[in-house]
């Protein structure tokens, strides 16, 4: 597995956007490869495959993603003038699939699980999830402390696993 250099990620991020008179809560779980390429390190978008970002650590390159995935929502929530419209596109986005990107992650995941070794760090520090128990898929609802009571037990961690 030493020599593996495509990575099949798993990944939860959840947001609260403000926009044009509503606040939306989004969560996502989606999927991106990483790879390292010309001595950087990229993460890809698969699900949404719009995406790309890189940095020189694995960690940089998924906390460049991160942000540049928010400021995707920021942007669709700039342009919606309603959270229907909003809701709308951010789920058109979430399904976005990169074709390539899709079919390196399923050769990679494939590689991934013919290993019987340990993943190469960074990526043995991540938990391992099966890709079939995580499916991509997005929920935008609308946030309204009238209709409903917020707790604590609402906060969801950003999380990422190496696919298994």
């Amino acid at each position: 597995m030493s020599e593996m250099t495509h990575h099949p990620l798993l990944f939860t991020l959840r947001d609260a956007v403000s926009g044009k008179g509503f606040l939306a809560g989004i969560t996502l779980s989606g999927r991106a490869l990483m790879v390292q390429e010309d001595g950087k390190w990229w993460t890809y978008g698969v699900r949404p495959g719009a995406i790309a970002e890189s940095g020189s650590t694995p960690q940089e390159s998924f906390a460049r993603f991160r942000n540049r995935y928010k400021e995707v929502l920021f942007d669709i929530a700039d342009e919606s003038r309603t959270f229907a419209a909003f809701k709308r596109e951010v789920e058109r986005f979430a399904k976005e699939v990169d074709k390539e990107e899709e079919r390196s992650w399923n050769d990679a995941l494939q590689l991934v699980r013919a290993s019987s070794g340990p993943p190469p760090e960074p990526f043995s520090q991540l938990d391992r999830m099966k890709a079939e128990e995580a499916p991509p898929k997005v929920t935008v609802e609308k946030l309204s402390a009238a209709k409903r009571k917020f707790t604590p037990k609402d906060n969801l961690k950003d999380t990422v696993a190496k696919a298994a």
